[in-house]
C-alpha cells in the first residue's frame, strides 16, 4: 500500500512538470532557445547517469562514454536517410543501441579486469578507436566532415519521455540483486568476491547498460541538432558528462539529475559571457569540490517512502 502510494505521488509529480512545461511552451513564455536548453539538459542527464551508473556505483573510472554516444548518433544519422520517419528513427535508436552492448561486451570483459587510471587509459582508447572508424568510415559516415542534414526527430517530449525511462529503469536496476552485487563490489570488491559474487558479471552488465544508455543519449542528440561530425565525441565530451555527475554526487541519482540542470541553467545565464563563461563555470565547479568534496547530495537519495516512514513514527 505504502509502495502505491509513493509512486502515485511521483507519477502526480512527474505529470505535473511536464504539465507546466507544456503551458509554458505552448503560451510562448519559453521560445525555442530555451527548448534546446531543455533538450540539452536532458540528453546531458541520461549521459551523466550513464557514468555515475559506472563510477558512482560500480566503482569503476570510465572516459569512454563519448565513443558510445557516437555509435547511437551515427545509427542514427546513417539509417534515418534510407528511412526518413519516426519509425526509423525509433529503430535506427534500438540499432545503435544493439551496437553499443554488443562493442561494451567484447571490449568490457577484457578491460573491466583492470582497474583505476588503468581502466581509464583503456575505456579512452576504444573511445578513440570508434571515433577514428567514424572518421575512416568513407562515404557511410562522410569521414571527418561528418554527416548534416538530418530531420530532426527529437522533441522536448521525447527527450523528456526518455529521461523518466531511464531513472525508473536505473534505480529498479539498482535495487535488483544485481545492482546490490554492483554497490558490494564498489565498496569491496574482495569481499563481495569471497561472498560468491561474481565481480566481473557486475561490472561489464553495468558497463554495457551505461553504453546503451550513451547510444540513447546520442540518437537523441543528433535528432535535436541535425549534424552528426566525429569532433563532437571526443575525451572532452565524455569529461563534460563525468564533471555533471561527480558535481551531483557519485553513487546519486538525484544528484545527477539536480546537477545536470543547476549546470545546463549555469551555462545559459553564462552565454552571454562568453570570455568569462569557462572562468566562472570553473570556479562554481571549484567550490562546489571545496565545500562539498562529495558532491551535491552526495550517496543521498530522495525517497518519498522516508517520508512516510517518519510520519508513521511521529503518530505512534
Amino acid at each position: 500500500m505504502k509502495n502505491l502510494k509513493v509512486n502515485a505521488i511521483w507519477f502526480a509529480f512527474i505529470a505535473s512538470i511536464f504539465v507546466v512545461l507544456s503551458l509554458l511552451i505552448s503560451s510562448g513564455l519559453l521560445g525555442i532557445y530555451y527548448v534546446q536548453i531543455l533538450m540539452g539538459i536532458g540528453i546531458s542527464m541520461i549521459m551523466a547517469l550513464g557514468t555515475n551508473l559506472i563510477l558512482g556505483f560500480s566503482g569503476q573510472f570510465p572516459l569512454g562514454q563519448a565513443g558510445f554516444m557516437a555509435v547511437g548518433a551515427y545509427a542514427t544519422a546513417i539509417m534515418t536517410k534510407s528511412l526518413p520517419t519516426y519509425a526509423g528513427f525509433y529503430l535506427s535508436m534500438l540499432v545503435g543501441a544493439v551496437i553499443a552492448a554488443l562493442v561494451a561486451l567484447v571490449v568490457g570483459i577484457p578491460t573491466l579486469r583492470l582497474k583505476g587510471d588503468y581502466l581509464a587509459i583503456a575505456t579512452l582508447g576504444v573511445s578513440e578507436v570508434i571515433r577514428m572508424v567514424i572518421i575512416n568510415g568513407g562515404n557511410l559516415t562522410n569521414g571527418a566532415a561528418g554527416l548534416t542534414g538530418i530531420l530532426q526527430y527529437t522533441t522536448w517530449p521525447i527527450v523528456f519521455f526518455f529521461v523518466v525511462l531511464i531513472v525508473i529503469l536505473v534505480l529498479n536496476y539498482l535495487r535488483s540483486p544485481m545492482g546490490r552485487e554492483v554497490i558490494a563490489v564498489r565498496e569491496d570488491e574482495i569481499a563481495a568476491e569471497s561472498m560468491g559474487v561474481n565481480t566481473t558479471k557486475a561490472k561489464v552488465l553495468t558497463f554495457v547498460i551505461a553504453a546503451i544508455m550513451a547510444s540513447v543519449a546520442g540518437s537523441l542528440y543528433v535528432g535535436y541538432l541535425g549534424t552528426a561530425v566525429p569532433k563532437d565525441f571526443t575525451i572532452l565530451r565524455s569529461i563534460d558528462y563525468l564533471i555533471v555527475a561527480v558535481l551531483g554526487g557519485l553513487g546519486s541519482v538525484t544528484g545527477t539529475v539536480v546537477a545536470a540542470v543547476v549546470l545546463g541553467v549555469l551555462n545559459m545565464f553564462l552565454q552571454n559571457f562568453s570570455d568569462l563563461r569557462m572562468i566562472i563555470y570553473s570556479l562554481a565547479l571549484i567550490l562546489v569540490m571545496v565545500f562539498r568534496p562529495g558532491g551535491l547530495l552526495g550517496t543521498k537519495e530522495l525517497m518519498l517512502s522516508k517520508f512516510f516512514a517518519k510520519g508513521k513514527e511521529g503518530k505512534n
